[in-house]
């Protein structure tokens, strides 16, 4: 069995094109896990939701107790 030269080739250009993608894709565990740390990092630090609530102590209708002491009917 003897195989041409061009499908060596062809062969060989495709295990290349194969490894490469697969490395492109995937990467090294490293670099996987060194990107998903910066990107958790990140959102934790641009996240606003962390902050305290600047609304907490206000109330929503502040005429709401008014209007319950000088409503005659109320009891």
């Amino acid at each position: 069995m003897v195989i041409s030269r061009k499908l060596l080739i062809l062969i060989i250009i495709a295990l290349i094109a194969v490894a490469w993608l697969a490395y492109s894709r995937y990467g090294t565990p490293n670099e996987k896990t060194a990107a998903e740390q910066v990107a958790e990092e990140t959102a934790k630090a641009e996240n606003p939701f962390k902050a305290d609530n600047p609304l907490a102590g206000i109330e929503a209708n502040p005429f709401e107790k008014a209007k319950k002491v000088l409503n005659p009917f109320e009891q």
